[in-house]
């Protein structure tokens, strides 16, 4: 007990505060029940608070008390807490002296039984059911024969290994393991979690998807098990846009998830087997579908040539085909003959028709009427043209009267336009011989550029060219034969000569050159470098 406040009380009756007493009671009931199981329903359950901490009731047909799981112990809860559900709770009672209650703080929940695991399964199927996620009409047929297959299961464990060598067995694929617990707190949600993981596989991308899941565990009891029993796996399962097969426990065990699966097998194995098929069954089966093909194949063209034959056999021979054609033509040809007598006889009698009329009077009489005719028409044109000179004197007459009577002032107008057009047309003539001027010198220049690349330069400092006898320089001694005529071209003219033998020449002394005297010429102001050889 607390310090207890001893006052003069006529009945000597301890009295204390209230804070003592609640404080009392708490220790009390703290020691009496520090550690409890108790079994009773589920109520008032709203889920989580914001502050983190879960507050409801335990109650059965008698009685109640509230329950607290606070923030911390929560993730270690085996069941997630559902309202109505009969659960045994361990923890230890306390009170709460603010309000005067007492209340018990829970360690750990377990379901009370089989009997109430069943009945929330049975609870939760039938709500699942409602919404739709168990029809017939959401599953997807298993692909035939898979590329890559995904598997959901613990790394660790037998199954992955009877899966694995199954499949290696059967039909060797790519098999991805998402690694995962199947039992104990948070397996559901990494289950849920692997599901949706690989349906959120891009294809194509660097992690190939998946064309199957298997959503795989080994046996166990109802505990176990009751990771597949929840309610975020069963709707991941559902949601799964990849086709899922469900292999939880032995074939007696149930789960929620083999309802939403598309497919459920007994067991992994037999999830394996249905995944791929046997190689050596689709092999034997190809080898059989070969064969039948070439038979068909076979078959099919000693059919179409027995048709062919049949119908070359009713069809007439290539002299009957023929014999018609050939009939025509000859009947043609005999008539050809008496066709040109014919025709040749009534031309000449057309053209003895035609020729009956002409005659050298009609010509003639043709001629002199058209000669007539001609005339008559040079004479009418010879009289329209006096007309129309007689008519265009009259205008000219009226508009040198109307010149003449102009006033004055429009005379001297026209006089200072003449004048201005004499003066613009001397500018023209300046500009035209300034412009020729230009002209000329440019191309002088030229000319005298064109002169100084010309080869004939070269000539008068003593070079010559030697041409062949198609006129085109000759540059090599190796190309020319004996007697060849070529042609020597100086800067003074040409001379022509025949090739010879080739021979020695006799070495000489060579004077020391003497040096020249350069006349300046009239237009030259000073020596200018001497050119070098173009050649």
């Amino acid at each position: 007990m607390n310090s207890l406040i001893a006052n003069d009380s006529p009945t000597n009756v301890t009295e204390y505060s209230v804070s003592e007493l609640s404080g009392s009671i708490k220790r009390t009931v703290e020691n009496a029940f520090d550690h409890v199981r108790v079994r009773g329903e589920i109520s008032g359950y709203r889920g989580q608070h914001s502050s983190g901490h879960a507050y409801f009731s335990l109650k059965d047909d008698r009685a109640r008390i509230d329950a607290v799981i606070w923030k911390g112990t929560f993730p270690r809860i085996k069941f997630r807490p559902e309202e109505g559900m009969e659960v045994i709770a361990t923890g230890k009672v306390t009170t709460f002296p603010g309000s005067s209650k007492y209340q018990i703080v829970i360690e750990s929940l377990e379901p009370a039984g089989a009997g109430a695991l069943m009945a929330l399964i049975e609870e939760r199927r039938r709500r699942l059911a409602a919404e739709g996620l168990f029809d017939q009409n959401r599953k997807r047929p298993l692909p035939f024969l898979p590329h890559v297959v995904g598997v959901v299961t613990s790394p660790t464990g037998a199954v992955i290994r009877d899966i694995l060598h199954r499949i290696s067995d059967r039909f060797p694929v790519h098999v991805i393991v998402w690694p995962v617990k199947v039992q104990g707190e948070g397996s559901g949600d990494e289950v849920a979690a692997a599901i949706r993981g690989f349906n959120a596989l891009v294809p194509g991308g660097p992690v190939r998807r998946p064309d199957v899941l298997i959503v795989a565990r080994g046996g166990g009891s109802l505990e176990d098990l009751w990771s597949f029993n929840d309610e975020a796996v069963v709707r991941a399962a559902a949601e799964s846009e990849i086709p899922l097969i469900s292999a939880v426990g032995h074939e007696t065990d149930w789960t929620l998830i083999d309802h939403a699966a598309d497919v459920r097998a007994p067991t992994p194995t037999g999830a394996a087997e249905m995944a791929v098929p046997v190689k050596a069954d689709l092999d034997a089966q190809i080898a059989n579908l070969t064969a039948r093909l070439r038979g068909s194949t076979s078959r099919q063209m000693d059919l179409r040539r027995q048709s062919v034959r049949a119908l070359v056999r009713a069809l007439p021979s290539l002299d009957q085909l023929l014999a018609l054609p050939r009939r025509r033509f000859d009947e043609a040809a005999v008539g050809l003959g008496r066709g040109l007598e014919r025709t040749t006889v009534v031309k000449r009698r057309s053209f003895e028709r035609t020729s009956s009329g002409l005659r050298l009077e009609l010509l003639t009489n043709r001629l002199a009427q058209q000669r007539q005719l001609l005339a008559d028409r040079i004479t009418r044109s010879e009289r329209c043209l006096e007309r129309q000179l007689l008519r265009e004197r009259g205008r000219v007459a009226k508009f040198e009267a109307s010149l003449k009577a102009l006033p004055v002032r429009l005379i001297g107008q026209l006089q200072r336009d003449r004048q201005h057009l004499t003066s613009l047309s001397r500018h023209a003539d300046t500009a035209v011989s300034h412009t020729l001027a230009r002209s000329r010198s440019a191309i002088t220049a030229q000319d005298r550029v064109l002169q100084s690349l010309s080869y004939k330069n070269v000539l008068k400092r003593g070079f010559a060219v030697v041409r062949g006898e198609d006129d085109r320089p000759l540059t090599r001694a190796a190309g020319i034969g004996e007697g060849r005529a070529i042609a020597v071209e100086f800067s003074d003219g040409r001379i022509v000569a025949v090739t010879g033998a080739g021979g020695e020449i006799a070495e000489r002394p060579v004077a020391p050159p003497q040096p020249k005297k350069r006349v300046a010429k009239p237009e030259d102001g000073g020596d200018k470098p001497k050119q070098g050889s173009l050649f």
